[in-house]
C-alpha cells in the first residue's frame, strides 16, 4: 500500500474571527441562581449521576440519595447523564427545584422517521438506517449526500467527482435495474422530490436526521418509486425550545482545500527519450526532439492551473416556541462559497429556510416548510484528465507572446488549457423553491387527518462561450450556447391515521392515504457560431456570423402519478409485531391497461426479551428478531417511451434537399413496471445495560421484467425494441455496532462500526448470453459486458501476459507475426485463432466491493471533543481508461513513471511494452483493470467547548471552536491515486471507470459555533 498524507498550513481565517467578534459583542449577561433537585431511575434515587451546565465546565454529581445542588442562570441548560441511561437536558428558566427521572439508554427506544409517520425503533419491523444531523454537520460539504459515506450499513456512496457541488452515486443494497435508474428516492420533510433532485439546494446544518429505508416493509409505502431504497430527510424545528425566548445559533467556518497528490509520470527528459524512441521504431524520419532536454520547455500545467482554494460558510438560525406553545419556528440563512482547486470552478450558494408550526386549536394544526436557494456554479472549462494528457515540453506561448495552439509532436490543434481557462465561460445559475403546506385535524382522540401540498419549482440557466481567441480553433468555430430548464412539480398527499387499543394486549395503528403528483419540465436551447469578438460573450447570440450552423431546440415532458396506499401496524402484548403495507400506483408513462400496479408487503417482529424465559438474564436489555417480504417497483422509463416516435431526416426531391421525418423508434404499449421482490431477516440486540447495540441483516432481492433493448427482425423496419425481458438478483448482509466503551464524568468514548456486502447476478437477458456496453467510441465494444450469471456489469478484456521476449516465442505461439513484435504487448489467445479478438476476452473484475466499511470513534475529555472517522472498500476493481494512452501506444502522450523500465535489448526481461506501437496493437486488457481497495481517513474533528460561565458570558448557552481535517490520508495502490471516482458520473451501468476526474482535495477547516 502507498501512504498518502496531505498537510499544509491553514490561512485566510480572518473572516472567521471577524464574525466571532461580531457575535460576542452582542452577548447579554444573565444572573446565576442556585438550582437543587433529585435524580432518579426506575423510581429509585440514582447516586453518582453527572449534572453539568451545558457548554461549561461547571458540574456536580448526585449524592447517595440522588440529590444535587448547582449554580446556573435562567438561560442555562442542565445535562444529566449516567452510564446505561439516556442523557436528559433541561432548560433552567425560573426553576430552582428540578427533579429528573432518567430512562434506560436503549437504541431500540429511539424514535425514527418512516414513510408517512414515526415509530420507536423497538417497534420497527423493517430495515431503517439513521444518520443524525450532527453527523452531517461535522463535514464541510456542500451536499448532504456527501456526508453519508460509510455511515449506513448496506448503502454504498461513491463520490463521482471532487468538483465543487458534485454529486454522488448511491446504491442501497445494490442496483436493481440495467437501463433504469438505481438511485434512491429522496423525500425531504415529506416532499417526494425524486431521484435527481439537486441536493445543493439544502443547507446541511438545517438537517435534523436522515433515515434510509432499505427493505420491502419500509419502502413498499412508496410503491413504484421505492425499489432502490428511500432516503428521508427531516429538517429542524423549534419544537424542543421552550420558554418563549428565541434560541439563536451562529456558525462560521473557513477552509483551505489542499492540492492532492498527483499521478506519477515520466520526467521531461525521460518523456523526450521515450517519444524519440517511439518515432525511431515507427520509422519517422525526423525526431520530435532532436536537441537536448534543456532546449525544450518543462511546463508543469498542474502548478499553473491546480492550486489551493478556500471555502467560506456562514449560518444563522433562530428557533423557538411561543410562551403558550401554540407556535414553534425555525428560520435559517446560509451562505456557502467554495472555489475549486482547478481554475474556473466553484460554487456559491444562498439558502433560506423557514419551518413553522401553528396550533390553531386543540384539534387543528397547520404549518409550512419553505426552502429557497439561489446557486451560481462555475462548471469549469478545463478538466483534470486533460492536464494528464499534456507533455511537459508543450509550449504555452508562441515566441510573439500569443497563446500556442499546436501540438509540438503531431502538429495537430492543441487545446491550450491556460488559454481556455482565461477565455472560455461555462456557468450555471439556478433557483429552487421547495415547500410544504399542511393542515392536520384531530376530530377525536387518536384520529389524525392530514393533508399536504408540496410545490417544487426550479429554474436554471446555463451559459457557455467558446472564445474566438482560442488558438486551437478555426475561424468560425467560436460559439455561444444558452440552455434554460424550467420545472414545476407538485404533490398533494392526504392521509388518515387511527391508533387504538383492544383490551390489554392488542395495539394497532391504521394508515390510509392518497397521493397525486404532477411533474412538468420545459427546456430551451439556443446556440450560435462564428463570433468575431468576445465583447458580448453569450449575451448577444445574434452577432454570430454563421447562421447555417445555428441551433434552436426546445422540449417538454410531463409525468403524472396517482397513488392509493395503506398500512397496518399491530402489536400483541408488546411482544409480537405485524406490519401490512400496500400501495397502488398509476403512472402516465405507461400505456392503457398497464398504467396501474399494486405493491404489497408483510413484516413481523418478535421481541424475545419480553418472553418470561428471558427475564432472569442480564446480558440482553433488548433482543428482537424481525423479517419482511414484499414487492416494490421502478418506473425505469421516461415519459412517452411506450410510444413510437419520429426522428428528423432529410430527403431529396427534384434535386432539392428537403427536411422531413422518419420512423425513429417502434412503439411498445406492453411495457410494464420493473418489479423487485425482497426478503429481509434481521436480529437486533441491546446488550450490557445498553452499552452495546448491534444489528445484523441478511437480504435477498430479485428484480423481474427488466427493460432492455431487444433485437427484432429487420423486416419491421427497426433493429431493436425496448421490452420487459430480463431479471437479476441481489443478495447481501449488513452489520452495525454502536458501543459506549467508557463513560464517566470526565471522559467518554463511543464507537460505531458499519460493515456490509452485496453480490448481484444477472439471471436472464431475454435469451441473450451477454450484452456489450460501449463506454467509449474510441475503445468500441468489449471492455464492459452484462453477462448471464455474472455481476452487473463486469469489466472484460484480454489477459495481458507481458511482452514478447523473442521472435522464437512469437513463432511458437501460433499468433500472427505480422501484428506482434519482440518487446510488444502479448495477450492470451484463448481460442487459438492467431489474432486477439473479443472471443479471447475474459472477465477481469467488477466495480462492486466485497466489503464496504465505516468506523467512527468519538472521545470527550472535559471540554474537549475528538471525532475520528475512517471509511473504505475492499475487493472492488477500477477500469483505468488512461492506461490505454499512458502505458500503451504512441509517444505523444505522457507515460506513467513505471514506463521508464520499458522493454529494450538492454532490458529484455521487462513486461512493459517498448515504444513504437500504434493504437491498433492495443485491446482492452487486464492492465487496464486495477484494485480499487482503499482506506480513507475521512474526517478528524477536534472541538473545544469554551467555559462561557467562567468567561463572564453568562448570556451565552454554548460556544465552541473546532478544527476539522477531511480526506487527510488515503491508502490505495491505484495509479491515478484515488479510486473513488466515476468517469461517467451517475450512469447506471458504467460505474467503476476512472480517467483522471476532478480529484478529491484534502480540506483543513477552522470554525466557530455560538448558541445564545
Amino acid at each position: 500500500m502507498n501512504l498518502k498524507i496531505r498537510c499544509k498550513t491553514l490561512s485566510s481565517f480572518s473572516k472567521t474571527w471577524m464574525c466571532a467578534v461580531l457575535v460576542l459583542s452582542g452577548m447579554a449577561i444573565a444572573n446565576s441562581q442556585t438550582v437543587s433537585g433529585t435524580v432518579k431511575a426506575d423510581g429509585e434515587p440514582l447516586p453518582g449521576a453527572t449534572i453539568i451546565v451545558k457548554g461549561t465546565t461547571r458540574g456536580t454529581t448526585s449524592d447517595f440519595d440522588g440529590n444535587f445542588t448547582i449554580e446556573a442562570d435562567s438561560q442555562s441548560t442542565l445535562s444529566i447523564s449516567y452510564v446505561g441511561y439516556a442523557t436528559k437536558e433541561v432548560l433552567v428558566g425560573n426553576q430552582t427545584q428540578i427533579n429528573i427521572s432518567l430512562e434506560a439508554d436503549n437504541k431500540l427506544d429511539e424514535v425514527v422517521i418512516i414513510g408517512y409517520g414515526t415509530q420507536r425503533k423497538s417497534d420497527l419491523t423493517g430495515s431503517v438506517s439513521s444518520v443524525s444531523g450532527e453527523d452531517v454537520a461535522t463535514l464541510p460539504v456542500s451536499r448532504v449526500d456527501q456526508a453519508l459515506q460509510g455511515r449506513a450499513a448496506g448503502v454504498q456512496v461513491t463520490q463521482t467527482s471532487g468538483a465543487p457541488g458534485a454529486g454522488t452515486a448511491i446504491r442501497v443494497r445494490g442496483g436493481n435495474s440495467i437501463t433504469g435508474s438505481n438511485e434512491p428516492l429522496w423525500v425531504i420533510d415529506g416532499i417526494i422530490v425524486g431521484t435527481n433532485f439537486n441536493l445543493n439546494n439544502l443547507n446541511a446544518n438545517d438537517v435534523k436526521s436522515i433515515e434510509i429505508l432499505k427493505d420491502a416493509s419500509s419502502i413498499a409505502i412508496y410503491g413504484s418509486r421505492g425499489a432502490n431504497g428511500v432516503v428521508l430527510v427531516t429538517t429542524k424545528s423549534g419544537a424542543n425550545i421552550g420558554g418563549g425566548k428565541p434560541q439563536v445559533n451562529v456558525g462560521v467556518y473557513t477552509s483551505s482545500q489542499l492540492v492532492p497528490e498527483r499521478p506519477k509520470y515520466l520526467t521531461q527528459a525521460q518523456q523526450i527519450e521515450y517519444t524519440n524512441q517511439d518515432a525511431i521504431l515507427r520509422g519517422v524520419a525526423a525526431l520530435p526532439f532532436p536537441g537536448n532536454p534543456s532546449d525544450y520547455p518543462d511546463n508543469d500545467f498542474f502548478d499553473l492551473l491546480v492550486n489551493p482554494a478556500p471555502i467560506y460558510n456562514a449560518d444563522v438560525s433562530i428557533a423557538g416556541t411561543s410562551e403558550n406553545g401554540s407556535v414553534n419556528y425555525y428560520n435559517s440563512l446560509n451562505f456557502f462559497d467554495q472555489d475549486g482547486i482547478i481554475e474556473n470552478s466553484g460554487i456559491q450558494k444562498y439558502i433560506f429556510r423557514s419551518n413553522l408550526d401553528f396550533k390553531l386549536s386543540d384539534k387543528l394544526k397547520a404549518g409550512a416548510r419553505i426552502n429557497y436557494s439561489r446557486i451560481k456554479q462555475d462548471n469549469g472549462v478545463i478538466g483534470y484528465s486533460g492536464l494528464l494528457g499534456i507533455l511537459r515540453t508543450q509550449p504555452i506561448y508562441n515566441d510573439d507572446g500569443s497563446f500556442n495552439g499546436a501540438n509540438e509532436v503531431t502538429g495537430n490543434p492543441f487545446n491550450n488549457p491556460v488559454a481556455t481557462s482565461q477565455l472560455d465561460i461555462d456557468e450555471t445559475t439556478s433557483s429552487n423553491l421547495l415547500g410544504t403546506l399542511y393542515l392536520e385535524y384531530n376530530p377525536i382522540e387518536n384520529l389524525i387527518i392530514r393533508s399536504t401540498f408540496n410545490p417544487d419549482i426550479t429554474n436554471s440557466k446555463r451559459n457557455e462561450f467558446t472564445s474566438s481567441q482560442r488558438p486551437d480553433l478555426q475561424p468560425g468555430d467560436s460559439n455561444a450556447r444558452i440552455r434554460t430548464v424550467s420545472s414545476i412539480n407538485w404533490n398533494n398527499e392526504n392521509t388518515v391515521q387511527y391508533s387504538g387499543i383492544i383490551g390489554d394486549n392488542h395495539n394497532y395503528t391504521i394508515l390510509g392515504g392518497a397521493s397525486f403528483q404532477k411533474d412538468v419540465t420545459e427546456t430551451a436551447t439556443a446556440q450560435a457560431f462564428g463570433f468575431t469578438t468576445d465583447a458580448t460573450t453569450y449575451n448577444s447570440l445574434g452577432t454570430g456570423t454563421d447562421p447555417s450552423r445555428n441551433l434552436v431546440e426546445s422540449g417538454y415532458t410531463q409525468r403524472t402519478l396517482v397513488s392509493f396506499f395503506g398500512r397496518l401496524n399491530y402489536t400483541y402484548k408488546d411482544k409480537y409485531l405485524l406490519t401490512l403495507v400496500g400501495r397502488s400506483d398509476g403512472s402516465s408513462v405507461f400505456a392503457p391497461g398497464n398504467k396501474y400496479e399494486f405493491y404489497p408487503s408483510i413484516a413481523g417482529a418478535w421481541k424475545i426479551t419480553e418472553e418470561s424465559f428471558m427475564q432472569d438474564q442480564n446480558i440482553f436489555q433488548d433482543l428482537k428478531l424481525r423479517a419482511s417480504y414484499g414487492k416494490s417497483g421502478n418506473q425505469a422509463i421516461g415519459p412517452y417511451n411506450t410510444l413510437g416516435v419520429y426522428s428528423e431526416g432529410n430527403t431529396t426531391y427534384n434535386g432539392t434537399e428537403l427536411p422531413g421525418v422518419v420512423l425513429g423508434r417502434p412503439e411498445n404499449p406492453s411495457l410494464i413496471w420493473e418489479t423487485t421482490t425482497s426478503f429481509d431477516l434481521a436480529l437486533e440486540a441491546s446488550l450490557f445495560g445498553g452499552r452495546v447495540f448491534t444489528e445484523f441483516n441478511y437480504y435477498s432481492k430479485k428484480t423481474e421484467d427488466l427493460l432492455l433493448e431487444v433485437t427484432i427482425p429487420r423486416q419491421t423496419g427497426y433493429t431493436s425494441q425496448l421490452q420487459n425481458v430480463g431479471s437479476l438478483q441481489n443478495r447481501g448482509w449488513e452489520f452495525l455496532v454502536n458501543s459506549t466503551n467508557i463513560s464517566n464524568s470526565n471522559f467518554n468514548w463511543n464507537s460505531t462500526l458499519t460493515l456490509s456486502s452485496n453480490k448481484n447476478k444477472v439471471l436472464d437477458l431475454g435469451g441473450q448470453e451477454f450484452i456489450d456496453v460501449i463506454t467509449d467510441p474510441v475503445l468500441g465494444a468489449g471492455n464492459l459486458r452484462i453477462i448471464v450469471g455474472e455481476t452487473v456489469p463486469v469489466f472484460t478484456g484480454a489477459q495481458y501476459l507481458g511482452t514478447w521476449k523473442s521472435q522464437a516465442e512469437i513463432d511458437g505461439s501460433g499468433q500472427n507475426p505480422a501484428t506482434n513484435a519482440v518487446g510488444g504487448p502479448r495477450y492470451d489467445d484463448r481460442d487459438g485463432s492467431g489474432d486477439i479478438t473479443p472471443e479471447d476476452y475474459v472477465v477481469l473484475g467488477n466495480p462492486f466491493p466485497d466489503l464496504i466499511y465505516g468506523f467512527e470513534n468519538n472521545f470527550s475529555y472535559k471540554n474537549f471533543d475528538l471525532s475520528i472517522y475512517i471509511q473504505g472498500t475492499v475487493g472492488n476493481e477500477v477500469f483505468n481508461t488512461r492506461t490505454r494512452t499512458n502505458f500503451f501506444i504512441r509517444g505523444e502522450v505522457p507515460k506513467y513513471a513505471e514506463v521508464v523500465n520499458y522493454w529494450s535489448p538492454e532490458n529484455p526481461n521487462s513486461d512493459i511494452p517498448r515504444p513504437g506501437f500504434v493504437e491498433g496493437a492495443y485491446v482492452p486488457n487486464s492492465v487496464d483493470v486495477e484494485d480499487g481497495t482503499h482506506l480513507r481517513l475521512k474526517n478528524v474533528r477536534l472541538t473545544y467547548n469554551l467555559p462561557v460561565d467562567k468567561m463572564g458570558w453568562n448570556g451565552v448557552k454554548n460556544m465552541s471552536i473546532y478544527a476539522t481535517g477531511t480526506n487527510l490520508l488515503l491508502l490505495s495502490d491505484f495509479r491515478l491515486i484515488d479510486p473513488e471516482t466515476s468517469r461517467y458520473g451517475r450512469d447506471n451501468i458504467q460505474q467503476g471507470f476512472a480517467g483522471g476526474e476532478y480529484p478529491n482535495a484534502s480540506v483543513l477547516s477552522l470554525g466557530l459555533n455560538v448558541t445564545f
